[in-house]
């Protein structure tokens, strides 16, 4: 009795996850068709138009992200093939690529390390206690691997999910318009600068805009999770101690 008293569990815990995947999955089809009639704006980022009724349905029904993530975590998982596709481009552009790999390493270490300063001052700023600092540190990278950093270094990785899309999502959003601002033309280095700072979705928007800047997107996309992977738990270690 008790072992069906179990699989009677795991079958409803399994349902109310397929309910949410497929809840999102149809948010986030109708924020692209939102996105089409928007002729692409910047403004109609599939991702936050999605994000907007998906919260506002877990907070009126009282659904907590553990709950989501039953059926989310097929998504999550999902980033991680989606990354390693990045790969196609990159072969596609390699000797373009390869002809610039030394101000790309030099763009990689001032963008990671003005990523993470920048984050954790700013929380330092605004009074936030040591667990949500951790948890902001790893914001420009790409979610699975920034929900292993904050893990590692005694953050919250659902929180860390969070600060990881609004950063992606602004990026994505003020971008191009920033990059015109400071004059920035260069294709290359608006992509690497996009991949950097505003990880996959600064990709996604990067790819919409040329396959240019897409390539150079993901290989800085991919470099920034490696780098700050690496060396922020070894930093943070470095100072805390």
């Amino acid at each position: 009795m008790s072992d069906i008293g179990w699989k009677l569990v795991d079958w409803s815990v399994a349902g109310e996850g397929t309910l949410w995947l497929a809840l999102t999955l149809l948010a986030y089809l109708g924020a692209r068709w939102l996105q089409g009639k928007a002729k692409g704006n910047p403004l109609a980022n599939p991702v936050l138009i999605a994000a907007a009724p998906l919260i506002a349905l877990l907070v009126f029904t009282h659904t907590s992200y553990a709950e989501y993530s039953h059926g989310g975590w097929v998504l999550l998982w999902l980033l991680g093939p989606a990354t390693v596709g990045l790969a196609v481009p990159l072969y596609l552009n390699f000797v373009e690529v390869k002809s610039a790999l030394v101000p790309m390493i030099v763009a990689l270490v001032v963008g990671s390390v003005t990523a993470v300063l920048s984050a954790v001052l700013i929380g330092y700023a605004l009074g936030a206690d040591i667990e949500t600092i951790r948890s902001l540190a790893p914001k420009s990278v790409t979610t699975p691997i920034a929900m292993g950093i904050a893990k590692e270094i005694g953050g919250i990785p659902a929180l860390t999910a969070a600060f990881v899309i609004i950063t992606g999502g602004v990026g994505a959003i003020c971008g191009s318009a920033l990059f015109n601002l400071a004059g920035v033309t260069d294709r290359r280095a608006r992509g690497f600068a996009m991949g950097v700072a505003a990880h996959g979705m600064g990709t996604a928007r990067a790819f919409q805009v040329s396959l240019q800047a897409g390539t150079f997107s993901g290989v800085a996309m991919a470099l920034n999770g490696i780098a700050t992977a690496l060396l922020l738990p070894l930093l943070w270690l470095l100072f805390a101690g």
